[in-house]
């Protein structure tokens, strides 16, 4: 089973790399965007069937290694 952990900055943690996208964005002539946080997609293939148990040890994961707690938050989906 295939899961994605979504990661991205918690509010109010400066983000240089999303300031340096809206920058990037703007010269392009993307005028109309206002603001840009980058964050990450991480896709781990587990070897199980069942969601629950997929789902659980990727929040494990997640919470070990794949995200920072302290400046980071996270969403888990499972890609069918």
């Amino acid at each position: 089973m295939r899961v994605a952990v979504i990661v991205h900055l918690k509010k109010g943690v400066l983000d240089p790399q999303g300031k340096a996208v809206l920058h990037a964005l703007n010269t392009l002539g993307f005028e109309d965007v206002e603001n840009v946080r980058v964050g990450k997609e991480i896709l781990v293939d587990i070897n199980t069937k069942d969601r629950e148990k997929a789902i659980k040890e990727a929040k494990k994961m997640a919470d070990e290694l794949l995200a920072n707690p302290v400046i980071e938050n996270y969403e888990i989906e499972v890609k069918e």
